[in-house]
């Protein structure tokens, strides 16, 4: 999901948990969304083994 450049309200993340969305981070930093997929997918690589094997 993606928020307002302001970020989401309370009431906003309680509503989206509602409806099944699963909250996830990447550290305390707001990233942008031409970012976050690249950091997200990085990350996941690294955990998983694929970097630098």
């Amino acid at each position: 999901m993606i928020g307002p450049e302001g970020g989401l309200s309370p009431e906003e993340i309680a509503q989206a948990e509602k409806e099944g969305f699963l909250p996830v981070a990447l550290g305390p930093r707001v990233l942008r969304t031409e970012t976050a997929p690249v950091a997200a997918m990085a990350l996941c690589q690294w955990l998983w083994g694929d970097i630098g094997s």
